[in-house]
């Protein structure tokens, strides 16, 4: 909606992860080295950590857009609480195999079969798995044990574990060790600093084709501050910040529209703490419960004012694109 208005080509903020948006953050740079890195060396395991909405996924996908896939054949899959017969069936369907009987043996021998006919075509198999911290114990050792597959000594079989920070607890459980021993790099995200945030905006309003200085210096350090950091919340943030921008006819985001929509989203129930659910007292439900219905009601009605001006913004654009066509039609 606010495309238009601002002369971007595309809205800068999405959430979907975009290859061709990549920030490279010092240590996003360093994890997508490793990721290279490993697969040059074509065996063992990259294992990729970090915070939710930190990029883990992003730089997946940035790995397998610089893939030759004349040589490595990459699949994605993302995982659930899966055990290991499940995830087995899950790898094979991620590379189109099919079986005659749904047994772990034929699976596995359908996944043998395949490896070996990429090796003979000179091609290898890489496989990304995301959100491997939901993976149990067992299933992680059975990614371990398809690394068994090998022809003279060479796998035939690489994979990359992507996963939040629970993941790094999971591996270095007691019994995991010789999992540990084929990890040949790891790399932990963490959070942009300031001067990254700043630079992620203006990276992302710049590819967007935006105009300098649209953001004003002050709003940088609100930002931080809201997002911690964090590449999705700073999208989140900055997509409602550029909605609130054209709604409202700036030219310039200035630091007290940015607090303005801070204060408007801290309001919603995505942003809301998480309150545990006790019985009432006999005082609370006399003072609190009537303080927390009237913010419930505050929240409704500027969620619905909201609402309403997006739906008076849209009539004018109508109106006026009407207006165009009978204009257009009068000249004809």
């Amino acid at each position: 909606m606010y495309e238009s208005y601002y002369g971007l080509k595309e809205r800068p903020f999405q959430l979907t992860p975009n290859p061709n948006w990549f920030f490279a953050s010092k240590l996003h740079k360093r994890a997508l080295a490793y990721l290279q890195y490993g697969l040059t060396q074509g065996e063992g395991f990259i294992v990729i950590t970090g915070d939710v909405g930190t990029g883990k996924t992003t730089i997946a996908n940035q790995l397998l857009n610089q893939l030759n896939q004349d040589e490595i054949i990459a699949k994605q899959i993302v995982t659930s609480k899966l055990e290991p017969d499940d995830l087995i069936r899950m790898i094979a369907s991620s590379f189109n195999l099919v079986v005659t009987e749904h047994n772990k043996a034929s699976y596995l021998e359908a996944i043998y079969s395949y490896l070996k006919r990429l090796h003979a075509q000179h091609r290898r198999a890489l496989l990304l798995v995301d959100e491997a911290q939901n993976l149990p114990l067992e299933s992680i050792e059975e990614l371990r044990m398809l690394s068994n597959f090998q022809i003279n000594g060479k796998p035939l079989l690489q994979s990359f574990l992507l996963g939040q920070n629970e993941l790094n607890p999971i591996i270095q459980a007691p019994n995991m060790e010789q999992f540990r021993q084929r990890i040949i790099a790891s790399s932990h995200l963490t959070a942009l600093q300031t001067d990254e945030t700043r630079a992620y905006i203006e990276f992302r309003l710049n590819q967007a084709g935006a105009k300098a200085n649209l953001i004003s210096e002050p709003c940088y350090a609100h930002i931080q501050q809201f997002s911690r950091g964090i590449p999705r919340k700073i999208n989140l943030l900055m997509d409602r910040v550029m909605l609130f921008g054209y709604l409202e006819d700036l030219t310039i985001i200035e630091e007290h529209n940015v607090q303005a929509v801070i204060a408007e989203l801290s309001q919603e129930v995505a942003n809301q703490p998480l309150v545990q659910a006790t019985a009432p007292t006999q005082q609370q439900t006399a003072t609190e419960q009537p303080a927390m219905l009237n913010a419930l009601n505050t929240m409704l009605d500027s969620s619905l004012e909201q609402k309403v001006k997006l739906a008076r913004e849209l009539d004018q654009l109508i109106k006026k694109q009407k207006q165009l066509l009978d204009a257009q039609h009068k000249n004809d």
